[in-house]
């Protein structure tokens, strides 16, 4: 990953807030193990921090669809509520300063041209 992302640069950048930004970004979807992959961690990575997570309440198992377990976020759970705000809000700051920065510079109360 060569350009960080907003959330990681608050938070920290570790497989762990990897996990949790990809659950977050796609928090209306459940995903496999094979599926988180996409977060840019480990198999064996994976494998140790999501029965961690589950066990905090983090991440929740959904259902199963043959031998693959799907998971999701846990939009009950107060830290994932925390962490899904930070995300949310970070998201929104940082349009707003682009936004702002994309504006076109006024002049003599007329938009320049």
């Amino acid at each position: 990953m060569t350009n960080e992302s907003i959330f990681l640069e608050h938070v920290g950048d570790s497989p762990r807030m990897r996990i949790l930004q990809y659950l977050i970004e796609g928090r209306d979807f459940d995903y496999t193990l094979t599926d988180m992959l996409n977060a840019g961690v480990s198999w064996g990575t994976l494998n140790s921090l999501v029965p961690k997570l589950e066990k905090l309440g983090i991440v929740v198992k959904v259902r199963k669809i043959g031998r693959a377990t799907l998971y999701k976020i846990s939009r009950q759970n107060e830290t994932a509520k925390q962490l899904i705000a930070l995300y949310d809000k970070l998201i929104l700051q940082s349009l707003d300063e682009h936004e702002q920065k994309a504006e076109i510079p006024v002049r003599h109360g007329k938009k320049a041209v």
